[in-house]
């Protein structure tokens, strides 16, 4: 069969766990990929009660769904960031504490460790998330950054994350990191400068996404292909870009999305510029057999509208690889015998 088709839940944290899995089974999916905000998941509560972990599966499981995956980018993005007031506004007040930058950055990392804990117990053996960056802010500056302070950057990215990377390890998980503007990895070349700072630690894949990448004019197809054998989950996002210039690039120029004077904006799947024809044969080519989850944004189209629509979508694009070469049959060797005629009664 083709590839599960999963519905992630962080943009719809305003529901309650079971309307959630209601309106995902209602739009079509086969799962859902739950966000550890809102009541999806409760991290410290999958982490230490095994009772309510399994009980995430369990309420899925009644409406027809399967759970693959969670995802908690909001703790992930704390871990490395340059914390500031507009994290008090996605961070829980166990992480959050007094504010203080540095206090925030070890809470977050103790919750990505308990995370591991919560998948483990949940019985998923993927964390999707972000990991935040250091020195995302130096991505394009003038004075120039020197290459020390980036490496600096790097290394405390590894100092940080491998702690916690270690712990996934112990307990099986993997964590996947959505490569993505204001990460330590938002393109090619960064995933490959943050793997290295890891020593590749085989905990350390990549939730592949590739409407990030679109809009950055980075090959998305070929992340595919570079870094195959970590692509641990997949997101089916969709992003318009446009082909005439506009008047704010490709980092949004402090623009709202929904904005018409933007360079680009998230889509509802099938209607952007992503090629999802491609990213199907990539996966195939690659042998990745996990969901497709889709991440639904688009901010001018009803949401319920677009999820059911996209996972129709997802499921007619999706198909099996070939078990055969399809000109193979042309060696006579590898053609079914004709079939003798009955001999006729006299």
């Amino acid at each position: 069969m083709a590839r599960p088709v999963t519905l992630f839940t962080g943009q719809w944290a305003d529901l309650d766990f079971e309307t959630m899995c209601q309106k995902a089974a209602s739009f079509g999916y086969d799962g859902i990929e739950l966000a550890c905000w809102g009541d999806h998941v409760d991290v410290e509560k999958a982490a230490g009660d095994r009772k309510y972990a399994k009980s995430r599966k369990e309420i899925a499981a009644k409406h027809g769904l399967q759970v693959f995956a969670i995802s908690n980018h909001l703790a992930g993005q704390a871990v490395c960031d340059n914390i500031d007031g507009r994290h008090r506004a996605i961070l829980n007040d166990r992480i959050w504490g007094d504010g203080e930058p540095e206090g925030v950055r070890k809470r977050a990392a103790d919750e990505m460790k308990m995370t591991a804990h919560a998948a483990k117990n949940i019985g998923v053996g993927v964390v999707n998330g972000f990991t935040g960056s250091s020195i995302w802010h130096l991505l394009y500056s003038f004075p120039p950054v020197a290459p020390e302070t980036l490496e600096a950057g790097y290394a405390d990215f590894a100092r940080r994350w491998r702690p916690i990377l270690n712990e996934f390890d112990k307990l099986g998980i993997n964590f996947a990191l959505e490569v993505h503007p204001t990460e330590i990895a938002f393109d090619i070349a960064s995933t490959e400068m943050a793997l290295k700072a890891l020593r590749n630690h085989r905990r350390f894949g990549f939730n592949y996404d590739p409407s990030h990448l679109l809009y950055q004019n980075v090959d998305y197809v070929k992340f595919i292909r570079k870094f195959a054998g970590r692509i641990f989950h997949v997101h089916m996002k969709d992003v318009y870009m446009s082909d005439r210039p506009c008047e704010a690039g490709v980092f949004g120029g402090h623009t709202n999305f929904g904005d018409p004077r933007r360079t680009w904006d998230f889509r509802s799947l099938g209607r952007g510029s992503v090629d999802f024809e491609e990213i199907i044969r990539a996966l195939n080519d690659v042998g990745y057999r996990g969901p497709l989850s889709v991440e639904w944004e688009d901010g001018k189209m009803d949401r319920e509208h677009g999820a059911a629509e996209a996972a129709h979508y997802v499921k007619a694009l999706d198909f099996e690889p070939s078990a055969i070469a399809f000109d193979a049959q042309f060696d006579k060797k590898k053609q079914a015998p004709a079939k003798k005629k009955a001999a006729k009664k006299k």
